[in-house]
């Protein structure tokens, strides 16, 4: 079996999640900058505008997740899902120059590309396991979410270079051409994809059974608290960050970017670390080992104090190590989901765990908030920290945890046959 770096169609596949992704990371700084620089956009409508991108994981989630197990073939409709959102990002420039553009285009827009988006994940999850042999799977989600990684380091400066030489609404453009790309570049992929398709008994039946499937089995229902845990903390943490950056810690402006770029460069470090440590230890340690180490970064943010040298060294380290262990905890979540569920229902249990991991998001940013008004933010910081520690709780205690529980002999029996040491995987 050839490594990934060899393999025509997974080389396909990575570049164009990592194209699309940095186009999108393009458009996060070029809609917003449109809407207020070019429509004057008030702050109750770009409220609107912010909550359009993430209704559509809400409404549409669970359902999407529904209709990827119906499909006999994925990669169709992940086309079709780049190519729509190539349309409607093309349509906000074209609005532009036509004169037609408002606040109100955007925000049908952002609804668009997210619902695509969200069909998209849904139809993805699964076709990995057809581009990739099992042995190999956790080596492909690591690279999968390098993309990101990437696209958060270059998409930033990449849009500021657009927005400065071609005015924001024609920047978007860049989405819509990432957007064609990675169809394009899909559409060259020649693995035959051989789904065996559910029988659908209605969308209602189809949803709950990839509920139940999430919460009885043990594993992907310790890997949904989890991440719940993680995401609404992160959320919190993420309100305040901002603030605590430039009100409690006094970080320059200019340097806060250059923070998160680093994180990117941290989470390439994760994916590349992961994929060897899995092969290694096994997903169950590397995903003990990350839920651990999330409160040890948001616990040292929380404590910093001293001059401005040691905060930016201390912040660029944690950071870098932040997105390191994100990576990590993506990678071996999305490569244990793929293993514990079966073929017929991954699409719904990965719809699932998004839907949740995903919704717990609102929840969070508003807790941060409020906890920042009545109790200040270095508090709010150390809460976030004791909160992340509560997700190890839920992985511990689980089947992926060190114990021999009833359920775990068959899990690392079955872990074991998957990621047998094979001379074939480094990427």
């Amino acid at each position: 079996m050839a490594p990934l770096r060899k393999q025509r169609d997974y080389r396909r596949l990575w570049s164009a999640r990592t194209i699309s992704v940095t186009g999108s990371e393009v458009s996060k700084l070029a809609i917003p900058l449109t809407a207020v620089t070019t429509l004057t956009a008030s702050p109750s409508q770009m409220g609107l505008l912010t909550a359009a991108a993430s209704i559509p994981a809400l409404l549409f989630g669970l359902q999407s997740g529904a209709i990827a197990d119906r499909l006999t073939r994925h990669r169709p409709l992940m086309i079709a899902c780049e190519l729509v959102s190539c349309a409607a990002a093309a349509a906000v420039p074209m609005a532009w120059l036509l004169g037609v553009l408002n606040i109100t285009w955007l925000i049908v827009v952002a609804l668009v590309i997210g619902t695509a988006g969200v069909l998209f994940r849904a139809a993805n999850f699964p076709h990995v396991a057809a581009v990739v042999s099992p042995a190999q799977r956790t080596e492909a989600m690591a690279g999968l979410h390098a993309s990101y990684s990437v696209a958060s380091v270059g998409g930033p400066g990449l849009a500021g270079l657009l927005v400065q030489f071609l005015t924001a609404p024609l920047a978007v453009l860049a989405e819509a051409l990432s957007f064609l790309t990675s169809a394009l570049l899909l559409r060259t992929i020649r693995t035959p994809e051989q789904n065996e398709p559910t029988h659908s008994r209605g969308m209602w039946r189809d949803i709950v059974e990839g509920l139940r499937a999430s919460v009885t089995n043990p594993a992907l229902r310790a890997l949904l608290g989890a991440g719940v845990t993680i995401n609404f903390f992160a959320m919190v943490y993420t309100a305040v960050y901002m603030l605590y950056m430039l009100n409690t810690l006094n970080i320059p402006k200019a340097l806060i970017g250059v923070l998160i770029a680093i994180g990117g460069v941290g989470g390439l470090l994760g994916a590349w670390a992961t994929a060897r440590l899995a092969k290694r230890y096994g997903e169950n340690r590397v995903l003990r080992g990350a839920v651990l180490l999330f409160p040890v970064e948001i616990l040292a943010v929380g404590l910093l104090t001293g001059p401005l040298w040691w905060k930016l060294s201390l912040l660029a380290l944690t950071g870098a190590i932040a997105g390191a262990i994100v990576v990590a905890f993506a990678t071996c979540m999305g490569a244990i989901t793929l293993r514990e569920s079966t073929p017929e229902l991954r699409g719904r249990v990965n719809a699932t765990m998004t839907f949740a991991i995903q919704g717990v998001l609102a929840l969070g940013g508003v807790t941060g908030g409020l906890l920042a008004e009545y109790l200040g933010l270095r508090p709010t910081i150390l809460i976030c920290a004791a909160g992340m520690a509560l997700s190890s709780i839920w992985i511990w205690a689980s089947p992926l945890g060190p114990r021999k529980h009833p359920n775990s002999q068959h899990c690392q029996q079955h872990h074991q046959h998957i990621h047998s040491p094979s001379p074939e995987t480094p990427s």
